[in-house]
């Protein structure tokens, strides 16, 4: 086990007249045994950092140090980490034993009996034992994927690196390897960076998370954090299923003004925000359907998709569509006329130029006592 610490990393690809800056100046500390999940979306560096801690992809510029000592120039196999890949890659002519072993055969001192007793050891905390002698094809995904693990428990690492290991599993299965991968890291204690562009899997798995966009960390926080006090609006609308809303506002008379759209300032931000022109955010959550010609606009439903406990609303709010998530089955139907209104604790405000929040809430539910939003950034 292991501290990780990224310090200002920068990767570019291309020569120096057609440059492609994939990662820049990413700084992340990973403390001893933490769960940290690099989430956004595809093309964002997530992939590229993780290579590049695991010494698959040269530095171009900062700093990786694996337990306080840099090893930028560090082989994969001296700088004692394991990874996970998205597709297995398990050698199809061996069996699982073997695939398991193989690393420890090629990069360790370990007598015959000595691998032999940690892929015996491994393969009984991951429940595949009865697997050991059996091919890659003839094994499913998901016991793919624990042979991939148990190959990446076997090393005994300072630090385990997953790279999207279950986008190739069916939905049912996601699940129950996302719930056996956190028991499997909490077991171990290992210091563990898990890449995906599946925020789901980045809110239910991770200690923290950190997003990331077009090379450049936009925030790091536990799940919570990140969801209910977003630093920007593409963390906003990144982080949440249904996506925050977002609409177009300007702050003026004490009021936000948009296309269909009148909604009081807060007191709190009243003159900060005076003549500025703003982005409104509201959680599909945190809005409730009234009566038309009330609330902070009126809108025509487009869509209900009923979902068992909750149904999800889309209303056209004058050609922006919002998405409203209620408890249960919808009382609307398509083609009614409906208002919105929502609690003024609840609304995050970003600047229109640069997508910064202003105006977010205070705290996390449930941490502490809340106020309704705070202005500037922490």
């Amino acid at each position: 086990m292991a501290r990780l610490d990224i310090n200002e990393l920068q990767k570019t690809f291309g020569r120096d007249d057609d440059q492609i800056e994939a990662v820049s100046g990413l700084s992340l500390s990973v403390a001893d045994g933490e769960f940290l999940v690099l989430v956004g979306p595809s093309g964002c560096g997530k992939s590229t950092t993780l290579n590049c801690v695991a010494g698959l992809e040269s530095v171009t510029g900062g700093d990786i140090r694996i337990g306080g000592e840099v090893v930028n120039e560090e082989r994969p196999e001296e700088r004692e980490i394991a990874m996970v890949f998205q597709n297995y890659a398990l050698y199809p002519h061996m069996t699982a034993a073997e695939n398991m072993g193989f690393g420890l055969k090629m990069t360790t001192s370990l007598s015959a009996s000595e691998r032999h007793e940690r892929v015996r050891e491994t393969a009984e905390l991951l429940d595949i034992g009865e697997l050991l002698e059996k091919k890659p094809k003839s094994l499913s995904g998901g016991q793919k994927q624990r042979v991939a693990l148990g190959r990446a428990i076997v090393r005994e690492p300072s630090v385990f690196l997953m790279d999207e290991p279950l986008s190739n599993l069916d939905a049912s299965l996601r699940s129950t390897m996302r719930t056996e991968i956190q028991q499997l890291q909490e077991n171990l204690d290992v210091t563990t960076v898990y890449v995906t562009h599946d925020q789901t899997e980045a809110m239910t798995m991770a200690d923290r998370i950190a997003v990331l966009y077009d090379g450049e960390l936009q925030q790091v926080g536990t799940p919570l954090d990140c969801y209910y006090r977003p630093r920007n609006r593409f963390v906003g609308e990144f982080i949440g299923e249904p996506a925050m809303n977002t609409l177009p506002v300007v702050a003026q008379g004490g009021r936000l003004v948009g296309d269909g759209f009148d909604y009081p300032v807060p007191e709190r931000v009243e003159e900060r925000l005076a003549g500025r022109e703003l982005t409104l955010g509201i959680r599909p959550e945190a809005i409730d359907i009234v009566e038309p010609g009330t609330g902070a606009a009126t809108g025509t439903v487009e869509v209900v998709e009923p979902l068992g406990e909750s149904s999800h609303v889309y209303l056209d709010v004058a050609e922006t569509t919002v998405t409203v998530k209620s408890d249960g089955p919808s009382a609307v139907k398509r083609g009614d006329t409906v208002g919105i209104e929502f609690p003024s604790e609840r609304i995050h405000l970003f600047r229109a130029d640069s997508g910064e929040a202003v105006a977010r809430r205070d705290s996390v539910p449930g941490k502490q006592t809340e106020t309704p939003v705070q202005t500037g950034d922490d």
